[in-house]
């Protein structure tokens, strides 16, 4: 079976449809609990109606269960695993080790990208302790990509889109450190996209804008060829709080730059089905904080949104002649009522309104504040593009082919679609010559061709008569609309994947754990026990002490996107990050390794 597919998010059933029917190949979806994102929890009964939609187009459903749990949580989660198995979930996607170690059912086990999956090592470990799929950190190169797929069998998952963290995945801790709420929890309170003052060791201040942990969004549709060479197997949009235009509109975009990509190497995707929108995809139009492909091609300097953590949307240009609460702007014509722009303010806030109307060139707009003339517009919110991609009937069909014949008994309408399901419906009427031979061929070409709103599109259609034949515009549709009928009663054949989870004892690669090994429970310690681990620290979250522990490992580097890299010449000295609550943070440079950890200030020794 064909592994490549483009994975998409789903917020709840909704969303989940929308991806399907906008071409995902699978999606993920959080379970009713133990998801890494609040607010994206899903009763199984949905969980059971989304497989059973998208197995019809043999696409799959991945459940997410993929946070930390203590030993009584472990234990609730084993059985909720087995309920998604029962409701016909195609995998689970999971952080917590102590779950091998408990009775699950024959599911395929996905590692999170929280198990911090970033080399070969690592990943091969995972793929001998009986993952079917491990999802890579999102900070790796192509190179290290490479590596590891050089070294490994298992499936391969990497992120293709969406919001980014700027520490390495899993290694996270600074939102429950500053507030008792934990990533590995689920309840990550993204302390990176909030506001923080910089200085050096001096109290000097650095200009690294008001938000310097924040960083843009991933954008790799240009670069999908270059990861189907490297190995990967899943292209994974991020985004279970996003809602449905985002998801069609993403999907629809990504579906559409991968099949080129496997046309190009003759390859196909995992599903089943074309889907139709009535919209042009346009990535911009949806929210992100500007584009960034990350770490894919090395280490580069412009990854971050230092100004604000919001979506800017597409630039208009400046405003000019502003009075009485309307202003104009060149290309205002591309503007409606409706329409969100946004602006930053004298203060270099980041200020929205809403547009009211356009009357003789001028815009008006219910909240004008700290706009002057000169002051670059963007919009934010294209309220006609959204609507259609909101009401837009997107629908996923299958390509049938057909033959029309003449047979001793009358005609002949068989059928055969893409699963290989096939029918055929015979009409006994009297064979009557065409006395408008081009007409009634073309009725018939016309008449047999009409799918509307089935689960089919045509693909091609053949004519075998002996000499043209009339036949009534009713026979035609019945005889379409039975074979078709046929065809969609059949069974669809899927086949969910199965993995039964068999102990191994292959050798962890390492013999001490530390708290970021996030172990939570009883079980896991066993697991990696079992595995060779001699010395197990406790997660932070059960109650092991963050002091003189780094919060955050990050590659992303504020003084090599302001220019004062040492370019390893040098030790750089720390910088100093100060919130509006008082918190102090410290980050220290590793020149050599280009990665910086960042400690809470109190540590400093």
């Amino acid at each position: 079976m064909n592994t490549t597919e483009l994975l998409a998010p789903a917020r709840n059933l909704e969303t989940g449809t929308d991806a399907v029917n906008c071409g995902a190949d699978a999606v993920y979806i959080g379970a009713e609990r133990f998801g890494a994102r609040n607010g994206a929890e899903n009763p199984v009964a949905d969980i059971e109606k989304l497989a059973s939609y998208a197995h019809k187009y043999r696409a799959k459903v991945y459940a997410a269960v993929n946070t930390i749990m203590d030993d009584a949580e472990l234990a609730r989660a084993s059985k909720l695993i087995e309920r998604l198995y029962e409701a016909g979930a195609d995998a689970v996607i999971i952080q917590d080790m102590g779950l091998l170690e408990t009775s699950l059912p024959p599911i395929p086990l996905f590692a999170s990208t929280q198990t911090d999956n970033t080399t070969p090592e690592k990943v091969l470990f995972l793929e001998k302790a009986g993952f079917k799929r491990v999802i890579l950190a999102r900070e790796l190169s192509l190179c290290e990509i490479k590596a590891i797929r050089e070294q490994t069998a298992v499936e391969l998952e990497a992120f293709v889109h969406g919001s980014l963290c700027v520490s390495r995945s899993g290694q996270c801790y600074l939102s429950y450190a500053l507030g008792g709420r934990s990533g590995n929890r689920g309840e990550c309170a993204q302390p990176c996209r909030k506001a923080y003052g910089v200085t050096d060791a001096d109290g000097n201040a650095v200009d690294a804008g008001k938000y310097p942990l924040c960083l843009k969004d991933l954008n790799l549709s240009k670069r999908l060829g270059s990861l189907l060479d490297a190995g990967i197997t899943s292209f994974k949009i991020e985004g279970r709080l996003k809602d449905r235009a985002y998801v069609r509109n993403v999907v629809a975009a990504y579906r559409s730059e991968l099949d080129k990509a496997l046309a190009k190497r003759e390859m196909k995707k995992a599903s089943s089905g074309q889907s139709f929108i009535k919209f042009i995809p346009d990535l911009s139009k949806t929210f992100n904080r500007g584009y960034t492909q990350y770490f894919l091609d090395g280490n580069p300097k412009d990854i971050a949104s230092p100004d604000t953590p919001k979506f800017i949307g597409e630039p208009l240009g400046p405003a000019y002649n502003i009075k009485l609460g309307s202003f104009q702007v060149r290309g205002q014509e591309k503007l409606h009522s409706g329409d969100g722009i946004c602006y930053f303010d004298k203060e270099g806030n980041l200020t929205g309104s809403l547009i009211n109307g356009i009357k003789d060139g001028r815009v008006r707009a219910d909240n004008l504040k700290g706009m002057d003339n000169g002051t670059l517009l963007n919009r934010n919110f294209d309220r006609l593009y959204i609507n259609a991609v909101e009401k837009s009937q997107c629908a996923r069909k299958f390509a049938v082919s057909m033959e029309f014949s003449e047979c001793e008994k009358g005609f002949l309408l068989s059928a055969e679609d893409e699963l290989g399901r096939k029918a055929e419906t015979l009409w006994k009427g009297k064979k009557s010559s065409a006395k408008k031979p081009e007409l009634a061929a073309e009725t018939i070409q016309k008449q047999l061709s009409k799918f509307g709103e089935t689960d089919f599109y045509l693909k091609d259609l053949s004519v075998n008569m002996s000499k043209p034949y009339f036949l009534p515009v009713s026979a035609l549709n019945d005889l379409r609309r039975e074979t078709l009928e046929k065809i969609e009663k059949q069974d669809y054949g899927y086949e969910r994947p199965s993995a039964p989870i068999k102990p191994t004892e292959h050798p962890y690669p390492a013999e001490e754990l530390d708290f970021s090994a996030n172990v939570m429970n009883g079980k896991a310690a066993d697991f990696y026990k079992r595995h060779g681990v001699k010395k197990i620290q406790k997660a932070a979250e059960l109650g092991s002490s963050l002091d003189g522990k780094p919060l955050m490992t990050m590659k992303y580097c504020i003084r090599r996107r302001l220019g004062l890299c040492k370019k390893n010449k040098e030790k750089a000295g720390p910088l100093f990050l100060k919130d509006e609550k008082g918190n102090t943070l410290r980050m220290e440079f590793n020149c050599g390794q280009c990665l910086i950890n960042l400690y809470a200030e109190k540590d400093k020794k």
